[in-house]
């Protein structure tokens, strides 16, 4: 009976302290995407409160659609908790075209500014380059 007990407390311990590693990555992917975002603040886009977290491994792309309207300046703004990673961020029409527009890369950084001409969803993919793994941080904002 204690040796159950110990082995379930045991279990709880390693569960917690892998989560707790999860958060650190998340806070710190965040962090670095609300660093560049902040670069484009300086220019009148505000920064929006929501964001998106999670793995990006190379050949795995992640996808998020969202919804932009024509006549407003959108920033896509990544990070990652890997230092030297190198990875770009895309938008694509709602067929699978890419849309035209500025894009930046950085070490950990990428993010790309689109000025859509009809509104409707798009979707934003973050590409991770060959090597390149870990969690990633994807915030956007708008004027």
């Amino acid at each position: 009976m204690t040796f159950r007990i110990l082995c379930s407390l045991a279990a709880l311990i390693a569960l917690a302290s892998a989560r707790a590693q999860e958060a650190d990555k998340e806070v710190e992917a965040r962090k670095v995407a609300l660093e560049v975002a902040g670069a484009f603040s300086n220019d009148g886009f505000k920064i929006r409160d929501g964001h998106w977290s999670g793995e990006v491994k190379p050949g795995e792309p992640a996808v998020v659609a969202v919804n932009l309207y024509a006549g407003n300046q959108y920033w896509f703004s990544a990070g990652t908790d890997a230092k030297n990673a190198k990875f770009s961020v895309q938008l694509h029409d709602e067929y699978g075209k890419p849309v035209p527009g500025e894009l930046y890369q950085g070490d950990a950084t990428a993010a790309a500014g689109v000025s859509p001409t009809v509104s409707g969803q798009y979707f934003v993919s973050l590409t991770a380059s060959e090597g390149a793994a870990g969690t990633y941080c994807l915030a956007y904002s708008y004027k």
